[in-house]
């Protein structure tokens, strides 16, 4: 039942206790307890907004960063993603396979500000071998959620 929970509030994280009962045919109190145990366990770490920045006036850039690093003996990754996830800067922090070790995502003001933390902070760190920064440009979906507007008509036009 609590991966069926999970599931709802991943889709919808303003879902109520009393519409996740409804939803999963439980008590109201049912939820609120488990939810609360899978708060307490750390399995739901946080509810998140998905914003369509876009849609703003500010200027608010996107960088995923490839990281390639020296892993430390004894630690392995994990003390190298401790220090990484610790900067204001940084988003998210993933280990994973490939080319490179970690993919960073991090939030700034401006493509210079991206620029300056990874050339200031983030390289200068003894274990980073190496980086490869990539801006995102747009966002078409994000989440699991479509940002776009407008629906494209995929039709072929005829003239007659």
């Amino acid at each position: 039942m609590k991966t069926k929970i999970l599931e709802l509030l991943e889709k919808n994280a303003k879902l109520s206790a009393k519409e996740i009962a409804k939803e999963l045919g439980l008590k109201e109190k049912e939820v609120i307890q488990l939810v609360g145990e899978l708060e307490a366990d750390k399995v739901i770490c946080g509810y998140n907004a998905i914003i369509n920045w876009d849609k703003l006036t500010e200027e608010k850039v996107d960088a995923l960063i490839e990281l390639k690093v020296a892993p430390q003996r004894g630690t392995g990754f994990d003390r190298i993603a401790d220090r990484i996830a610790r900067f204001d800067e940084v988003d998210s922090v993933y280990l994973m396979s490939g080319g490179y070790d970690f993919m960073v995502i991090v939030n700034g003001k401006s493509m210079k500000e991206v620029s300056s933390f990874v050339f200031n902070k983030l390289a200068t760190l003894d274990y980073i071998q190496s980086t490869a920064t990539h801006f995102v440009l747009k966002k078409y979906k994000d989440h699991g959620v479509k940002l776009l507007d407008k629906t494209f008509d995929r039709r072929t036009n005829v003239v007659l």
